[in-house]
């Protein structure tokens, strides 16, 4: 190791860029649930257990997002009888 190194050339910020949408958090999850995201990923053969933990998240929001789909469809669908047989 030398004594002193020259940082004269450097510069400030991330090595590596982050991609663009995504949004760097601080988040607590219980150790069992990361645990089961790093054995699902290791089992796998490797990969990511954030990128896992993000499809799991998006997959639940697709979920959520259909009963009302379905919701809004019906309703539609009674005002147009409705329209129709007035």
């Amino acid at each position: 190791m030398r004594k002193e190194y020259d940082f004269s050339q450097g510069t400030r910020g991330a090595v590596v860029q982050p991609d663009p949408g995504k949004v760097r958090i601080t988040i607590r999850l219980d150790e069992d649930v990361i645990e089961w995201f790093r054995n699902q990923v290791n089992a796998a053969g490797g990969g990511n257990y954030q990128t896992l933990i993000n499809k799991a998240l998006r997959d639940y929001i697709g979920t959520r997002a259909e009963p009302l789909e379905k919701t809004l469809r019906r309703v539609i669908r009674e005002e147009l009888r409705k329209k129709g047989a007035a």
